[in-house]
């Protein structure tokens, strides 16, 4: 990944901050404090966050996370009385508010049959492909003048709706929210973004406020010459706002079904709830949830539980609720596992009683089988995701771990770089290469497992287990010297790291690779 803002290049994959080109000499910790402001540069950065990432969850003084901050303002031409690219929040965290363009550096998948999984029986219509047709389409968030917090908000819920809703049409390939999103603000133009994203379609707009009257202006673009297909200005009221999004996605499918001549369109009519304050609590969650931290993952359950409270039949938000509950287990935020494992496939249960046609409650269900060890069984709710929505990254994604997990591994490279290239610059995008690194250990595979490796390590947000993984690819290839890096970054992020907590979050069932991993793991038993 490469961020670019005026004359400065921040190389994630070189581990460089290059001026008109020419390297710059950074500390590293320097260095991850630009990577996590300026790859983040949508949202504020809490000081818990910066102590998560740059000091790998060891609590550290103010005066020490400021050195660090007044450096790379230092780096970068900037200082703490102009903020002028790094905003100070007082007492909460710092933003980067520089216009940032960003190149994703990892090579393009190959364009092939996704086979389906062993042992189910898919139908021949529900098999997937990789993105080479032309019916495939991104849906940018939508700008708000003044980026007033609850208005953001609502601007976000339309344009992830949106998302949702065309998902659903099996002909049309969606890339998912966490990356589309990621490149709110930023300056791109229409056919750089389609180069980004790999996408023939963009849907962009803003949405201003007036009284209670919500205008939005819409466009639909072709991302190869940039020609407008279709563009509309709306006003609607407050309570509009919901029946405003099937509206919006029959006549986008309508528009793009013309252009491309398919046959195959429908109008997705279901809708999540009616009530607008559960819908905005809800979107507010999803933002603190997939910021990946104990902090926002906390916030995240109390918006959860206040959708819940407007509306008890809100089936995606008693997922996310599910969700930060696996989080809490899975990561190590809670000081409990068992308990949040048991709340995790609690709160999934009830989404799916609520909602069983939704592709997030299907996942939730997975997670929480995941969670649990019932592997054999998540995979199932994986694969029914996927069959609901034959664009969503993170169901892909899944299907490839597990397939790491309880098989050989034969499948996984192709499911998780179908997750990648769904959504190519998504938040989880660390735990899809993590995935395929995991397949390629499994399949013997290990200069590959080493090179993934690197790769999933470099992507923001990335957490202990993805150094674990690439210690082990190193310990298997004979590699004493990278083994020795990983094992540092292991033990810089969680101390007590231990063989047992990797293989209750990976239980390798082949009993081969499962002894030789707990070999390369003696060093943490």
């Amino acid at each position: 990944m490469i961020y670019r803002f005026e004359r400065f290049e921040l190389d994630v994959g070189q581990l460089e901050l290059r001026r008109d080109g020419v390297a710059l000499a950074i500390e590293p910790q320097v260095f991850a404090i630009l990577e996590l402001l300026v790859g983040n540069s949508v949202r504020m950065v809490s000081k818990d966050e910066i102590n998560e990432r740059v000091w790998g969850g060891r609590i550290v003084s103010d005066a020490a996370v400021n050195s660090r901050i007044r450096s790379a303002r230092r780096a970068i031409g900037d200082d703490g009385t102009a903020q002028r690219l790094i905003k100070t929040i007082r007492n909460r965290g710092f933003r980067f508010v520089g216009t940032v363009s960003v190149t994703a550096d990892f090579p393009t998948p190959p364009c092939e049959l996704i086979p389906a999984p062993k042992g189910v029986d898919v139908p021949a219509e529900n098999v997937t492909h990789a993105p080479t047709k032309p019916a495939s389409i991104a849906v940018l968030p939508l700008q708000v003048p003044g980026r007033d917090y609850r208005d953001e908000t609502l601007g976000d819920a339309i344009a992830h709706e949106l998302i949702v809703e065309l998902s659903r049409l099996r002909w049309l390939h969606v890339i998912a929210r966490g990356s589309s999103f990621r490149l709110r603000g930023m300056d791109i133009d229409v056919s750089r973004t389609g180069a980004i994203l790999g996408v023939r379609y963009l849907l962009s707009g803003s949405m201003s406020v007036c009284g209670d009257r919500y205008r939005l202006a819409l466009e639909l673009a072709e991302t190869g010459d940039g020609a407008v297909l279709w563009a509309d200005n709306l006003e609607v009221s407050r309570d509009e706002l919901i029946q405003l999004r099937s509206d919006l996605t029959a006549k986008i499918a309508a528009t793009i079904e013309g252009r491309i001549q398919f046959k195959e369109a429908q109008q997705a009519s279901r809708l999540p709830t009616e009530n607008l304050d559960a819908w905005q609590a809800y979107f507010r969650g999803l933002w603190h949830m997939y910021r990946f931290n104990a902090h926002d993952n906390e916030i995240a359950a109390h918006l959860f539980i206040q959708a819940l409270n407007s509306d008890r039949q809100f089936a995606r938000a008693m997922s996310g609720l599910s969700f930060t509950h696996f989080q809490n287990a899975f990561i190590g935020f809670g000081n409990n596992p068992q308990r949040e494992k048991a709340l995790a496939m609690t709160k999934a249960k009830q989404a799916f009683e609520l909602d069983p046609l939704d592709p997030f409650v299907n996942l939730t269900m997975g997670r929480a089988e995941m969670l649990g060890g019932n592997w054999e069984a998540a995979m199932p709710w994986f694969d029914r995701s996927t069959e609901l929505n034959p664009s969503y990254a993170l169901a892909f994604y899944h299907r490839a771990l597990s397939d790491a997990v309880i098989g050989t591994g034969a499948d996984g490279p192709e499911f998780a770089m179908r997750a990648v290239t769904l959504s190519p610059i998504d938040p989880m995008l660390y735990a899809m290469l993590g995935a395929r690194t995991l397949s390629h250990i499994a399949r013997g595979e290990l200069d590959m497992a080493m090179e993934w490796a690197e790769r999933a390590a470099l992507s923001p947000g990335a957490h202990v287990h993805i150094y674990a993984i690439g210690y082990i690819a190193s310990m298997l290839a004979g590699k004493a010297d990278d083994a020795r890096r990983w094992m540092d970054q292991v033990r810089r992020r969680e101390p007590r790291y231990s063989d047992t907590r990797f293989f209750e979050a990976f239980p390798i069932r082949d009993d081969t690779l499962h002894a030789k991993i707990e070999r390369t793991l003696e060093p943490f038993k």
